[in-house]
């Protein structure tokens, strides 16, 4: 929390009652990301006028400033930032539990190499699978 906070204040955001709330709910999704709706419900718990703009700004503004990741897929996940120290990671994500574990190695060598003359602006890999304790438990059932 200290360092969200830290965060917050070097990016002249002020330190509300509202982000604070929001920091410590999206603290339990580290390793696993939440939808923006369960998000909205929650906050909405704590502050029943709190409009669907305020919710979304405050994202996309952690975003912004490496408190948060997104997942686009067939809708749109939030987690919180898993290491903040090295803002560009990559994941595995289990198929089964949804458990994010981050990749420390950077491939994009290995596709710049195959382009050459483009010019490549940005990239997100994700890794999908089950991790080793679903895996473990699918062999069990065999």
């Amino acid at each position: 929390m200290e360092k969200a906070i830290e965060i917050l204040k070097e990016n002249n955001y002020k330190v509300t009652k509202q982000r604070t709330d929001l920091i410590n709910y999206l603290k339990n999704f580290t390793i696993y990301y939440v939808s923006i709706n369960d998000i909205v419900d929650y906050m909405r718990s704590l502050y029943p006028g709190m409009s669907n703009n305020t919710i979304y700004r405050n994202l996309k503004e952690f975003s912004d400033i490496g408190l948060v990741e997104y997942q686009e897929k067939d809708r749109t996940l939030v987690k919180y930032q898993c290491d903040f120290k090295h803002r560009h990671h990559h994941h595995f994500v289990c198929k089964n539990c949804g458990r994010v574990t981050e990749l420390k190695a950077c491939p994009i060598e290995f596709f710049t190499d195959q382009l050459p003359g483009y010019t490549v602006e940005g990239h997100a890999i994700e890794v999908y699978g089950l991790c080793a304790d679903c895996t473990k438990k699918l062999k069990e059932q065999e």
